[in-house]
């Protein structure tokens, strides 16, 4: 426990450094004139500059986290912090965004800071060099919650029988050192498929197995080495290779622990101190709340099952839910605004108030096309336009099939309701 705390904390330090130093805090969130919101959190807005401070905030409380100072109030702010950067704009939405959010929630309910800690190190009456099983294996089963959706959403046709979209990525990729001249090979991007399908849905039970795990952990990190060469995909790969390391013996941490407090002038003995944190010692309320949430994360990701024939095409239940790299869906979207009464239409230009990441998530995704023809409508109304109707002329072509009409272009998007356009107003997909 004390080994993931330590690395999660300094994973997202970094992560947080990272983010500043390439300017995409006033790329993402400072620049564009619109943001895009999450269903229930449209009270959160970009608060300027103090989004510097929030940043600030979320580092500082990752640092505390590692050292386990002020632990409880620091992995709180933490996941404060960083869950309220993560919900300024769904057009960031990533799996591994939302992963550290879930982590980091678990983690205000766990003893993480029972030994190995500055808040251990100082209050010996805290400090335990056991602690109940189940609080180590709840983040097994997050970790195993990930994997294996990512590998049951990998059993597609698109991707196991077309080998879709990795074989419209990986040709892209012929500059890697070694592996570039085989991208474009079409047994390659098979062998990619059908093992990384493979890979998600065993990699847990060949780490639980202790004759298994070492080499488990070797293919834990041949695939997220790899993924990182092959794709921008930030700060995940490491996650998930520190996030792993859960999975190994008390032994291996103490080990790894030990390193790192033979080089800082502490007394190693003062964490051998042979206590147990009891299990009755934890408070109910922690473990109800963690027991709720867990069975949460695994039913969520299934609800795409009873909201839609094709999650791929309508997006319903998308996010949340795991779905790793699996789609390649591009598109454009003109907006068509009408009055009602004259008819009098004109179309909108998507760079006067969009970036390109953001023309580009909206264009082929039903919720941001919604949101964004209702701030259409705001802003050409505070103009003085009246009886204001909106339409759309979309295409969107999936995973490497042809374009085609997205969106109906005789709804108006003002009459609908998000579900009511999804269900009834996206043209199916013809293949």
């Amino acid at each position: 426990m004390a080994v993931f705390r330590v690395l999660f904390g300094v994973i997202m330090a970094i992560s947080l450094v990272r983010f500043w130093y390439n300017g995409w805090i006033e790329e993402l969130y400072l620049l564009p004139k619109m943001h895009f919101h999450y269903s229930g959190f449209e009270f959160i807005n970009v608060p300027g500059k103090w989004t510097y401070l929030v940043f600030i905030i979320c580092f500082v409380a990752s640092i505390c986290v590692a050292l386990g100072w002020k632990y409880r109030l620091s992995i709180l702010v933490f996941f404060l912090s960083f869950t309220f950067i993560e919900l300024l704009d769904k057009t960031t939405y990533l799996n591994h965004y939302y992963f550290i959010t879930v982590v980091s929630f678990i983690l205000i309910w766990l003893p993480a800071h029972a030994n190995y800690s500055v808040d251990a190190y100082k209050d010996d009456t805290l400090r335990s060099e056991y602690i109940p099983q189940w609080t180590v294996d709840i983040l097994k089963l997050m970790l195993a919650i990930v994997y294996i959706y990512a590998g049951l959403a990998k059993l597609n046709y698109d991707w196991m029988y077309r080998a879709m979209p990795l074989t419209i990525w990986l040709p892209t990729k012929f500059d890697v050192p070694l592996l570039g001249s085989l991208m474009h090979e079409k047994w390659v991007h098979y062998l990619f498929s059908w093992g990384g399908a493979i890979y998600d849905l065993l990699i847990v039970f060949l780490l639980l197995w202790n004759r298994t795990r070492v080499f488990a952990f070797i293919l834990v990190l041949l695939f997220h080495v790899l993924t990182r060469v092959l794709f921008p995909i930030g700060m995940f790969p490491y996650i998930m290779i520190a996030g792993t390391m859960i999975f190994f013996s008390p032994q291996f941490h103490e080990r790894f622990m030990d390193f790192i407090i033979n080089k800082l002038p502490v007394n190693k003995s003062t964490f051998h101190n042979g206590m147990s944190l009891e299990h009755s010692s934890i408070p109910m309320v922690h473990k109800i709340i963690l027991s709720s949430f867990m069975i949460f994360q695994l039913l969520f990701p299934l609800r795409n099952t009873v909201l839609t024939d094709n999650v791929y095409w309508t997006e319903q239940g998308y996010r949340y839910s795991w779905r790793v790299m699996l789609m390649e869906k591009t598109g454009y979207a003109n907006f068509k605004i009408v009055d009602g009464e004259s008819q009098k239409r004109f179309y909108v230009q998507n760079d006067d108030f969009l970036t390109p990441l953001q023309q580009k998530q909206m264009s082929t995704q039903p919720d941001f096309i919604l949101e964004y023809a209702q701030n259409l409508s705001k802003h050409f109304s505070a103009q003085g336009h009246k009886n204001i109707e909106i339409y759309v002329e979309s295409y969107a072509a999936l995973n490497g099939r042809q374009n085609q009409a997205y969106i109906d272009p005789d709804v108006d998007l003002l009459s609908v309701t998000y579900r009511e356009l999804c269900q009834n107003h996206i043209i199916p997909l013809y293949d």
